[in-house]
């Protein structure tokens, strides 16, 4: 989803709705939170492949979805035609007083820029528009990120700090940067939610997907050792009943525009 460090469109839209599904379908809980009104223009930052959009169309809003990448963008138009669907990057999204709400699902944790976003957002709302999210939050896959910064170190590899792809607030930060720009913070949770990755290459499958930023600069030979060792590591500690278990955190929030 809305992607922003890099120019280069690293997203494989197949793979994406192959094997990490989990991401959607966490998603409708977060619909629930929305309380859509029929008619309500919503707009999806960081729609992916267009699932939770079409849920939110099926649930009666006129819905804009937003995403950086070009290749979840295209996916997303071959599933659900019957949606607009464009390319916008979240920290200048262009929109002015247009939307009822802002719903994002598995996004902001990706954008280093978060001030910048919220500011995005909060012009695209109408007065009294609402923004509801759920991101990675303070710790979220740490045991998993932890264990990958660990392996590339232990293979000779410089690491650097800038590689890390994500910005994975505590809520106290985030919602305080929400006030900062306008918002009244009306609902904020941080919580744990162990996530079953899909087969039994369910961790090897998310680092390709997901973590790709941290391998940058590094061969293929190496990359696929160093995965291997990843898995043997935490093998033990992740790896229950058959399936890889992600040790997810997550920030849930609701904010109201008051202006």
């Amino acid at each position: 989803m809305l992607k922003t460090q890099s120019a280069k469109d690293n997203w494989n839209a197949n793979l994406y709705d192959q094997n990490h599904s989990f991401v959607s379908r966490y998603g409708n809980n977060l619909i629930e939170l929305l309380t859509l009104q029929e008619g309500e223009k919503i707009l999806d930052l960081g729609c992916g492949t267009g699932d939770l959009a079409k849920k939110l169309s099926d649930n009666g809003g006129y819905v804009v979805g937003v995403d950086k990448s070009q290749n979840m963008i295209t996916q997303a138009l071959m599933k659900y035609p019957n949606i607009i669907f464009v390319v916008r990057n979240v920290i200048d999204l262009g929109y002015n007083a247009e939307f009822d709400a802002v719903f994002s699902n598995a996004t902001l944790h990706w954008i280093k820029q978060p001030k910048l976003a919220l500011t995005s957002i909060y012009q695209s709302l109408k007065p009294s528009g609402r923004f509801v999210a759920e991101f990675g939050g303070k710790g979220n896959v740490q045991i998993i990120t932890n264990e990958i910064i660990n392996q590339i170190k232990q293979s000779g590899i410089a690491y650097k700090e800038e590689q890390f792809p994500w910005y994975y607030p505590s809520i106290g930060e985030y919602t305080s940067l929400m006030e900062e720009v306008g918002f009244r913070v009306t609902f904020a949770e941080h919580f744990d939610r162990p996530t079953p990755l899909d087969g039994e290459n369910g961790l090897r499958n998310w680092i390709k997907m997901f973590g790709s930023k941290l391998f940058e600069g590094i061969d293929e030979t190496r990359i696929g050792n160093i995965v291997t060792n990843v898995e043997e590591k935490l093998k033990e500690i992740l790896y229950k009943d058959g399936k890889w278990i992600a040790d997810y955190k997550r920030i849930r929030l609701i904010g109201i525009k008051e202006k």
